[in-house]
């Protein structure tokens, strides 16, 4: 198949896609280049050359479709097959693949953490009072990282950087507490963004910090800074109850709004909220659906949880109007001071009320999309841009209503 027939083809395909509302499948027949590469040939019935079209994403995009890659190839290899038949024995079919990467310098741009957001983050701990080593002392956190018995000692008495640290660190103690930051031998300033995240991820290890809610301010902080720069440290699993973290790079709204939800639950020591939160987070790409019914009983949860800790009674029929209404009241979430004549009451009211009705009617379409009930062929489901809307619109509410009782308990425990 030579390259003028194979863009005719592509042609046709796309406006096949176009008509039948396969809109993303479409997109990507036109806007990424395709190469076409016979991979067999099978002599049955004449003989039938074997096709593979590629069409070459780059790689974050490749990523971030996950498992619809699976069903965008089936709508194009079926439509590939509706024109070839026509003309041809041949058999097509199409696969997504992520385009070669052409930077010469990928191995160091790949790892770029500015500098100025990783002394923003070494001031925090400074101003915070926040010591890096935790409960241990500089040898046994650095131990944890490094094998301190390979790396040179500054100091012509000690063989390795173990015997350095310990004089100085912990018999003398004469070095300043975050020598670390300026040592050329862990580059944490100057480094890879890999080395100086890791670094991070162990600051608030509970073995290091065992206090959950101690380590969950710590990583809030650290997230405030390494978000505009697009990394996060997020929960990976939990030891001894205690949240463990690592870091990654972000790859859309959707990942951050998740990893926001999950701070909440932790503050509220939600387990079910966070049951839902990792259900969202596996559903955003691969089950839009599931994601977006899964935000709506996250606002539910949520409300439910704040309701029982404050001691207010709610039916079990209650639904999330209702929720909302008794939160509202609760917690009492128009600003003090402010009458109900006074239109910023108002405001504040509606901002609520269209959180929750976001959540909620998505939820509804969700009825009207889901599974379950027969469709005609030009059927399409909802998209993970309606997940992640339906999602940023249920952490937003969340987050605000969970800091709002945050605060309150906080005044009912400085008013005693």
């Amino acid at each position: 198949m030579q390259l003028p027939q194979l863009e005719s083809v592509l042609g046709t395909i796309h406006a096949l896609l176009k008509a039948e509302g396969m809109g993303e499948a479409a997109h990507l027949v036109r806007t990424y280049p395709a190469r076409a590469e016979q991979t067999g040939y099978d002599n049955w019935n004449g003989g039938t050359e074997l096709w593979d079209v590629s069409f070459e994403v780059p790689a974050a995009e490749y990523a971030r479709m996950g498992s619809r890659r699976t069903q965008l190839e089936e709508q194009i290899t079926a439509r590939l097959k509706t024109v070839m038949e026509t003309e041809s024995q041949d058999w097509c079919s199409a696969k997504i693949v992520p385009a070669r990467e052409q930077k010469q310098d990928w191995r160091t741009s790949i790892s770029n953490l500015p500098k100025d957001v990783r002394n923003n983050i070494i001031d925090g701990l400074r101003l915070e009072q926040v010591s890096w080593q935790g409960q241990l002392d500089d040898v046994e956190f650095l131990n944890r990282l490094y094998d301190l018995t390979q790396l040179p000692s500054d100091d012509s008495r000690f063989k390795d950087a173990a015997g350095d640290i310990w004089q100085h660190c912990i018999n003398n103690e004469d070095w300043d507490g975050n020598w670390i930051f300026s040592d050329k031998r862990f580059g944490l300033c100057n480094g890879s963004a890999e080395e100086f995240l890791r670094f991070l991820c162990e600051t608030v290890h509970p073995v290091v910090r065992p206090d959950r809610d101690v380590a969950l301010k710590i990583v809030t902080h650290y997230n405030d800074q390494l978000r505009p720069a697009g990394w996060e440290i997020v929960e990976e699993e939990r030891i001894g109850g205690r949240p463990r973290f690592a870091y990654r790079r972000l790859v859309h709204n959707g990942a951050r709004s998740v990893s926001r939800g999950r701070t909440v639950a932790d503050a509220l020591d939600a387990g079910w909220m966070a049951k839902e939160i990792e259900r969202l987070e596996r559903a955003i790409d691969s089950d839009p659906d599931l994601a977006i019914g899964t935000a709506k009983d996250l606002v539910e949860s949520c409300c439910k949880t704040i309701l029982t800790k404050r001691g207010v009674a709610f039916t079990k029929s209650a639904d999330l109007g209702d929720l909302t209404k008794l939160l509202v009241k609760e917690l009492q979430l128009v600003p003090d001071g402010i009458s109900d004549q006074v239109r910023g009451a108002e405001n504040i009211r509606l901002i609520l009320r269209n959180l929750t009705q976001l959540t909620n009617n998505l939820a509804q379409l969700r009825g009207l999309y889901g599974t379950g009930h027969g469709r005609d062929g030009k059927h399409r489901g909802l998209q993970p841009r309606h997940a992640r809307l339906a999602v940023a619109g249920a952490i937003a509410f969340i987050d605000f209503v969970a800091d709002t009782y945050r605060d309150r308990e906080s005044d009912k425990v400085s008013s005693r």
